[in-house]
């Protein structure tokens, strides 16, 4: 049998070191152990369903703008859809970080997926402050006008301008989306090929053992 031979080209390189560290088995596994079939993964899969249906809402959204989706039916619609999917998103997402927390989820080499799946929450918190502040109705300028002081106390404002439409336009659907999807697809891969955190084994069964 002749020694394997390292690849001349990069892009050879880069495929070997990632089915190196994410082999297809562990990527797109054919079964799970017994303990995933638990409502807390349910809930970590329906964040993943509610951010789709985000970016989708928020996509048509951003193409036909706030004249449309204020004074138009089809308009109302999606701005709904976009309006109710953050609402399902933060609420998913919430029992699912503190379910992980209390099944200490970092357990076993697990700290990054643990942290990856934090900071995605924290990313989105100004990424749906963004988005409240980006209606172009009253309830923007009133939410805007308001929250700069809080902004200000802590130092951000002179870069963080709540009343400037355009800037948080821009981190709203470009920057701080692409932070939150990077941050959630890392969560997803961490969590292929670390495996899911396993149950706290019981005393009596330690005795047992």
């Amino acid at each position: 049998m002749s020694a394997h031979t390292p690849p001349s080209s990069w892009t050879g390189r880069v495929r070997e070191a990632a089915v190196e560290v994410l082999p297809p088995e562990k990527l797109l596994p054919d079964g799970q152990p017994t303990y995933v079939a638990s409502w807390i993964y349910v809930f970590g899969v329906a964040t993943i369903a509610s951010l789709v249906a985000i970016v989708g809402s928020g996509m048509i959204l951003a193409l036909k703008g706030p004249a449309w989706w204020h004074y138009t039916g089809v308009g109302h619609f999606f701005n709904s859809v976009h309006m109710w999917a953050v609402e399902l998103f933060f609420f998913v997402m919430v029992v699912h970080l503190w379910g992980k927390y209390w099944m200490a989820a970092w357990r076993g080499g697990r700290t990054r997926v643990w942290i990856t799946g934090a900071v995605a929450f924290l990313v989105a918190v100004p990424t749906a402050l963004t988005g409240y502040v980006s209606q172009q109705n009253f309830d923007a300028q009133w939410i805007s006008t308001q929250a700069k002081d809080a902004m200000n106390s802590v130092g951000i404002g002179s870069f963080f301008n709540l009343t400037n439409f355009g800037q948080m336009y821009s981190y709203h659907v470009l920057l701080l989306p692409v932070a939150v999807i990077g941050l959630v697809a890392a969560h997803v891969l961490l969590v292929r090929r670390h495996g899911v955190v396993p149950p706290f084994v019981l005393d009596s069964e330690k005795d047992a053992s």
